[in-house]
């Protein structure tokens, strides 16, 4: 309440001095621009409404001064000189009044900016502590199962040992998105760290295909690795994170694999153009909608179509935050007559 005291008092002096000067003097001399010190004062310290009052007894008073105290004739000059004092006046109060609002904007986008970190440092925290108490079971479910299927509590049948071997693929899988899950948020909060080193993409390809071919075999699907036309292996070699891009193979492979019908084929194609290396995994699936190639990099997004997947819409999201922090590119495109191409490609010195 002191403030508003303060203020008014301090408003109503600077009325007085200037009314005072501008009474005092002939009406050619305008001194109403010192009307201004009040409107600003206002704006800063009582806000809009008192802005529009104080600004509008100011225009009054100078207009007033054409005819109080009435010793001289009134000129064309002094009434544009009142005309131009008045616009001066104006203007600057609306000048205020913006630059209030705006600042009032920007303290409240801050505070916005302020709840978003919070709410995103309390996501991490809970998505940390979420895949640190999915993972302890699951590995003791895993060790648990490996005991069993080692005929360590007894003989186990062939039955048995089947089933074992589903619930271990099973907890597995659970295992695997956990860690992705954890992986992107550590990626979107501190960024993707590169341990690169001299890498043999043609090895890697090799490496992951051999990895997957027990998949590939369960679902009858064949897995072939081509470099362009040529039936010879070549080494393509390139600075990069050897264990990050097996995963971006193993994502767009898996993939792949769960979208080809029995029978058929996947084929990893590498081709070197333009200072870069270039991916390409082809399937014979029911292809991409036009519609849905935007958003398959997103995260979490899974898709409507007959390709809909399975997981929780990660693997492509962090494949895409790899190959980006490789400086490279990801992409899809349907495959004619059918299939789909997940593609991406990275460059050879970076």
């Amino acid at each position: 309440m002191r403030i508003w005291t303060r203020t008014h008092w301090l408003l109503a002096i600077l009325f007085l001095i200037v009314i005072s000067l501008d009474y005092s003097t002939p009406p050619p001399y305008v001194l109403g621009y010192l009307y201004i010190g009040a409107v600003l004062l206002a704006s800063v310290r009582l806000g809009h409404r008192a802005t529009l009052w104080v600004t509008g007894t100011a225009v009054v008073l100078t207009l007033l001064n054409l005819w109080i105290p009435g010793i001289e004739p009134i000129t064309p000059i002094t009434v544009a000189n009142r005309i131009i004092t008045v616009l001066a006046l104006l203007v600057t109060a609306w000048l205020s009044d913006r630059l209030q609002q705006y600042e009032a904007a920007m303290v409240k986008q801050q505070v916005q900016l302020e709840t978003q970190i919070q709410l995103a440092k309390v996501r991490e925290d809970f998505v940390s502590t979420l895949t640190h108490d999915l993972k302890t079971p699951l590995l003791g479910a895993i060790e648990t199962l490996n005991a069993f299927q080692a005929g360590q509590f007894g003989a186990v049948t062939h039955n048995q040992q089947r089933a074992i071997a589903i619930m271990m693929r099973s907890h597995r899988m659970t295992l695997q998105l956990v860690e992705t899950l954890m992986d992107v948020y550590r990626n979107d909060t501190e960024g993707l760290y590169l341990h690169q080193e001299p890498v043999n993409l043609t090895s890697l390809a090799e490496e992951v295909i051999l990895q997957l071919t027990p998949l590939a075999t369960s679902r009858q699907i064949h897995l072939c690795l081509r470099q362009g036309n040529s039936d010879f292996r070549q080494a393509y070699w390139l600075q990069a994170d050897a264990l990050q891009l097996q995963r971006v193979f193993n994502n767009l492979i898996t993939n792949a694999i769960n979208h080809s019908p029995r029978g058929r084929k996947v084929e990893i194609s590498l081709t070197s153009k333009n200072n870069h290396f270039q991916v390409q995994i082809v399937d014979e699936g029911r292809g991409i909608p036009d519609y849905e190639l935007p958003n398959l990099f997103e995260q979490f997004y899974q898709g409507h179509g007959d390709r809909q997947a399975k997981g929780a819409g990660l693997g492509l999201y962090l494949s895409r935050q790899i190959i980006e922090a490789h400086g490279g590119k990801i992409w899809a495109e349907p495959r004619s007559p059918q299939g789909a191409i997940f593609a991406f490609s990275v460059p050879i010195e970076s």
